[in-house]
């Protein structure tokens, strides 16, 4: 069976853009932005680019699309007035994926600054608690490198969100963040080892989707900085069982892969359908 993959696409131009972007690169299912991620912004999509949307997708992709939240929203921190504008813009968010057929909105869980790891992901479950999750709308917690005071590195910080959290939630495992925050991914038995860990640790039904990434720097390094796939400390090995992985395979794959080197998302996403024939 070939890998439902793709890719995190523009919207410029409407939403209903993406559709057109994704099919370009060979993507079947994908991520987007519904705004900038570097500012607090509402989505901005109207009746008819949303009904375009919907009805491309469904007449065009395999799907799942993915919302990725804006980068400033922080789950953990003590601080009121950014706890409430992160509460707004996921809201608001769900709102979006609600509004577009798309069933997954991501979002990383932040930093805690200084407030220490117990209370940072307290406070990322009541937040979470706090939003009104519209029906067929789920939220993932995706894997983070774990440089700073940010939450996420260790499966342990995932599993107890998702624990303490009455709102039904689950995982988005990139791959990339998590070599980074020292779980090995190079050879095919360090999957299988990763990936029994988080079973153990979070649990595979938890798991709805891959950010599939190789990375430019070791695992342990906590630098989070993506590289094509199998050109990285990855590499092929670990790749070609990512996407092979018995308990993976079936999950979407979506690229978050540089463009350089003139390479870009079409043979990123070609090299994962190269690996799925191997």
């Amino acid at each position: 069976m070939n890998p439902n993959v793709g890719a995190h696409v523009s919207i410029a131009g409407g939403v209903d853009n993406a559709i057109d972007n994704q099919l370009e690169v060979g993507g079947t299912c994908g991520q987007i932005f519904t705004h900038s991620p570097q500012v607090w912004q509402d989505p901005n999509i109207g009746t008819e680019e949303a009904e375009l949307f919907r009805t491309g997708t469904a007449d065009r992709l395999d799907g799942p699309w993915v919302i990725h939240t804006s980068y400033l929203v922080n789950l953990c921190t003590p601080k009121a007035d950014l706890r409430e504008k992160s509460r707004e813009s996921m809201q608001r968010e769900l709102e979006a994926a609600a509004a577009l057929d798309i069933p997954f909105v991501n979002v990383h869980l932040g930093a805690h600054t200084g407030a220490g790891v117990e209370a940072g992901l307290e406070n990322a479950a009541s937040l979470l608690d706090e939003l009104d999750v519209p029906d067929g709308v789920q939220i993932l917690i995706e894997s983070d490198a774990g440089s700073g005071t940010k939450l996420g590195g260790q499966f342990e910080h995932l599993a107890t969100v998702l624990e303490s959290a009455d709102q039904p939630l689950d995982v988005c495992l990139d791959t990339a963040h998590t070599f980074a925050a020292g779980y090995d991914l190079s050879t095919a038995a360090a999957v299988d080892e990763t990936i029994a860990e988080f079973d153990d640790v979070v649990g595979l039904d938890h798991l709805r989707c891959i950010h599939l990434n190789d990375s430019k720097h070791d695992h342990g390094t906590n630098k989070d900085e993506h590289a094509h796939i199998g050109e990285g400390y990855i590499g092929e090995a670990g790749m070609k069982r990512i996407v092979t992985h018995p308990d993976l395979r079936d999950l979407p794959f979506v690229l978050e892969t540089p463009t350089e080197d003139g390479r870009s998302y079409a043979w990123n996403i070609d090299r994962v359908r190269e690996f799925r024939r191997e």
